[in-house]
């Protein structure tokens, strides 16, 4: 049976926006500001910062960028089953129940996450990371359901602006627990409980908000289409049929191929700046969480108006000038000395930063096929995009442990965004749908 609901409905739209509201600030407080730091501030010692995981010493930062991988790798192989479960039993937003749930009593969790247990801690780490990444296979699967194609620039602009707002709110309470410890009764010299009740406040604020959109949103459509092979095989020839499709569309397959080159860096960047500043600048807690809120407060606007640049002068060549504007950026970082300067180009990042994702996801939308099944297109996506953060940071972690030091790192980042340009530039007179 169809879902019955109008598309472009602002209600529908408002609702769907409110679950980037709600998720929005494990990217914000848990991969971004508090958790970063509160990770290379335990980890740190004398014995060059190496910890024991596993039977192995590794570099504490390193360590960190593995673990992500490797949850973003086990995020890329779960998205092909889960998207053929959601896509033959219409249940998408059970899905999306799921995984919220999941990655915010993770969050919650990492309360209990000292050196005595890194493991664990570790463990949890990739938990809410699956529980994140997961979920937005089926919220961006939404996109194309709920908004018309000449809408879904400004409503993928919406998502990630109502995203901005929320995290920054939930960041400046968090701000407050940390650097406001003794108004709650907590020591002076105890620098660890705040960041742990930060890590709570994510857990309450993602799966709170999320049931707006768990209230409002369409559970999903079945596709009455009975599965010839084994449900778990059925989801990887779902994707191998994507990838003959994209055969025949050469535009999309080119701009896939230039996306994972480009967004290897966006995500890498997003995920390292906090331990980059922390550990090459040596920038105080206090500084890095201002820097990350001076991003994503600048990200509302930019997001916006890079938005309206689209509308301009089309999707691809707002897509290459913003990509020229991330090579410069790693270019600076390389460069830069003091915390001054990591400041002005937490400014810079923060203006390209939503806009870079809104478009690349808006993009994405208007160039697969509208009669084709959604949610395997978009799990072809998300694949996609999961395999080369993963590659990112493995990339980022080995340079920084063969060299010691991060700033060699920035340099395979840059020419990431490089190669992605090269491929997007040929694509700027062409149509979308081709």
């Amino acid at each position: 049976m169809k879902n019955t609901f109008t598309v472009d409905n602002p209600k529908i739209i408002r609702s769907w926006a409110m679950y980037d509201w709600a998720n929005s600030v494990y990217n914000l407080v848990i991969t971004s500001t508090i958790f970063p730091a509160y990770f290379e501030a335990i980890t740190s010692n004398k014995n060059n910062n190496e910890i024991i995981f596993l039977g192995r010493s590794f570099v504490n930062t390193a360590l960190y960028n593995y673990v992500l991988a490797f949850a973003f790798l086990i995020v890329a192989i779960l998205s092909p089953i889960l998207s053929s479960i959601a896509d033959y039993k219409g249940n998408k937003r059970s899905f999306l129940r799921f995984f919220s749930t999941l990655g915010s009593i993770s969050c919650s969790l990492l309360y209990f996450f000292t050196t005595a247990n890194i493991f664990w801690g570790m463990a949890l780490v990739v938990l809410a990371c699956i529980g994140f990444w997961s979920s937005l296979v089926f919220y961006n699967s939404y996109l194309p359901e709920i908004a018309s194609e000449q809408k879904r620039d400004d409503v993928s602009a919406k998502g990630f602006t109502y995203g901005y707002i929320g995290s920054v709110i939930l960041q400046l309470l968090c701000f407050v627990v940390v650097f406001k410890k003794t108004w709650f009764g907590i020591d002076e010299n105890n620098n660890a409980l705040p960041a742990q009740i930060s890590f709570v406040m994510v857990g309450i604020w993602w799966l709170g908000f999320a049931q707006i959109p768990l209230t409002v949103l369409p559970k999903g459509t079945a596709s009455g289409n009975k599965s010839e092979h084994n449900i778990l095989l059925n989801g990887f020839l779902e994707l191998k049929k994507v990838w003959l499709q994209l055969k025949e569309k050469k535009v999309l397959k080119q701009y896939l191929i230039s996306y994972f080159f480009y967004n290897m860096g966006v995500q890498t960047v997003m995920l390292v700046a906090t331990l980059f500043g922390s550990k090459e600048l040596k920038i105080d807690t206090a500084g890095l969480i201002t820097t990350i809120l001076l991003i994503q407060i600048i990200a509302i606007p930019g997001a916006i108006l890079i938005a309206k640049l689209s509308d301009k002068i089309g999707n691809i060549k707002s897509l290459c000038w913003v990509i020229v504007c991330w090579i410069g950026i790693c270019a600076m970082a390389y460069f830069i000395t003091t915390s001054v300067q990591f400041y002005v180009l937490g400014a810079v990042v923060g203006f390209v930063m939503g806009g870079i994702q809104s478009l690349s996801r808006s993009t994405y939308s208007k160039m697969i096929p509208a009669d084709k099944d959604t949610t395997s297109f978009f799990s072809f996506f998300d694949v996609t995009e999961k395999i080369a953060i993963a590659v990112g940071l493995l990339s980022y972690g080995f340079i920084e442990e063969i060299s010691g030091s991060m700033r060699n790192s920035i340099i395979a980042v840059g020419l990431y965004f490089a190669i992605g340009l090269l491929i997007l530039i040929p694509l700027r007179h062409k149509k979308l749908m081709q």
